[in-house]
């Protein structure tokens, strides 16, 4: 079967990353982030494109320098939930701590809304690198960087173990026999790992697709390890397409080394589109966008947050960076110890930091229908991406992308012009995970 173009929605409301002034936009509600029918409204017009997924990234801190939406926001479960009663087809993506939530609680509240939506849930796995998070869960510190991947190896491993508790064909509710429960095919976890201790069974039967859909985004070496090891979907980075390429590559290699089919890990690459009817056009637009958001404070207040929502506006702009290499270690390490290297070579300041971090670059999905078109096939077809991971500022945004880029991607065959399933594994192209009990009630069959 020839591969085929996904596509998902990544959904913000008053403005994520980047987007710190979308709030002024007349064309975006200024309660957006917290009103459940704008959502339902983005979910369906990405349905109604047959778009694989809809996808809500959390956080669970902030101080008042964050971007609005990140300020005042719904919880993913609930607002997927929700949105799953408007909607038939397109997957639906929450974001979940596994560092500040108990694998049981994961397992239900996801399973639940695998059974609400008839199939379609998906688990974004996060370690959390908002350093802050802990104070509101009651922990002086955050956890460091080894103990929060070990952990999340280890919740996931309890949370699909939770979702087998049950056979397929656990509940013959024959009346006849007045057996509602066959209790043979009731499995107990008993799970004693390093970090958690869980007895189950999980009390929900398995959905239409088996278990929900785990997705991860990391590129550190534990990220990564994390992701070839549990990821059915990844959530990638971006940047340049020879970056995305290496990224892409190495993924799937980790996936092969351990026994893992590589078309399994379905790698989403994250991409802001800015379409227009020409070129030139749509580069004075991105251009417009990024002056919109161009604001010196906000962009100092937001690069503490690599470093633990550091808070730099203390510091002398034009004194040299300060090493605060022990900050990200704790939290979003990856980019931080990065940041703090090339400060480090490049004699940087924290002003020259500042500007060179947030520096225009146009998403390289900037141009005409057709030019964003081929540069969606040129990154689909050299090995950057299995799809697209997508952040419209707003819903207008949206709709001129399902307008002219998707059809001009299903007449090239890159992109389905149908539903061929109703769960997210089909739209994925993922299998169904086999119950490990009745795999072994097999093995044992096929040896008697």
């Amino acid at each position: 079967m020839a591969r085929t173009l996904h596509l998902a929605l990544s959904a913000y409301g008053v403005g994520g990353p980047g987007q710190h002034g979308l709030w002024k936009d007349p064309r975006v509600p200024n309660n957006a982030s917290v009103d459940i029918n704008y959502y339902i409204r983005q979910a369906q017009t990405a349905e109604q494109a047959l778009f694989d997924a809809y996808f809500i990234v959390d956080s669970q801190f902030i101080n008042a320098g964050y971007p609005a939406h990140y300020l005042s926001r719904l919880e993913p479960l609930t607002l997927l939930s929700a949105v799953a009663t408007h909607t038939r087809h397109i997957g639906l993506i929450g974001t979940a701590s596994s560092t500040y939530n108990s694998p049981f609680n994961l397992a239900r509240r996801f399973a639940s809304l695998d059974h609400i939506s008839g199939g379609r849930a998906g688990w974004n796995v996060v370690t959390s690198f908002d350093t802050g998070t802990s104070r509101n869960y009651g922990l002086d510190e955050h956890l460091d960087y080894g103990t929060r991947y070990g952990r999340a190896l280890e919740a996931v491993e309890v949370v699909r173990g939770l979702w087998d508790s049950y056979e397929p064909d656990a509940f013959p509710a024959d009346v006849e026999r007045n057996l509602f429960l066959d209790p043979t095919k009731l499995h107990a976890l008993d799970h004693v790992g390093e970090h958690f201790k869980v007895a189950g069974p999980l009390n929900l039967d398995r959905s239409p697709q088996g278990q929900p859909v785990i997705f991860q985004a990391g590129v550190s070496e534990e990220g990564r390890t994390l992701a070839a090891h549990v990821a059915e979907g990844i959530y990638a980075p971006g940047g340049s397409l020879a970056e995305s390429q290496d990224y892409y590559a190495d993924i799937k290699r980790r996936a092969a080394a351990l026994g893992r089919d590589p078309d399994h890990v379905v790698i989403l690459v994250g991409a802001s589109p800015v379409v227009a009817a020409t070129d030139a056009d749509a580069h004075r637009l991105s251009r417009d966008i990024f002056e919109a958001d161009n604001d010196f404070d906000r962009k100092l207040g937001f690069l503490g947050r690599s470093f633990g929502a550091y808070d730099f506006s203390g510091h002398d702009l034009d004194a040299p960076f300060p090493d605060l290499a022990h900050l990200a270690e704790k939290g979003g390490r990856t980019r931080g110890l990065e940041i703090v290297r090339q400060a480090r070579d490049e004699g940087l300041t924290l002003r020259q930091v500042v500007e060179t971090v947030t520096e225009y670059a146009p998403s390289p999905f900037t141009g005409a229908p057709d030019t964003v078109v081929d540069a969606i096939e040129q990154w689909f077809t050299t090995g950057a991406a299995d799809g697209l991971n997508l952040r419209f500022r707003t819903h207008d945004d949206l709709e001129r992308f399902v307008a002219d880029v998707v059809p001009s991607l299903q007449k090239r065959g890159l992109f389905r012009t149908e539903y061929t399933g109703d769960t997210l594994r089909d739209n994925l192209g993922l299998p169904i995970p086999v119950n490990r009990y009745a795999r072994e009630r097999e093995t044992a069959a096929a040896q008697a």
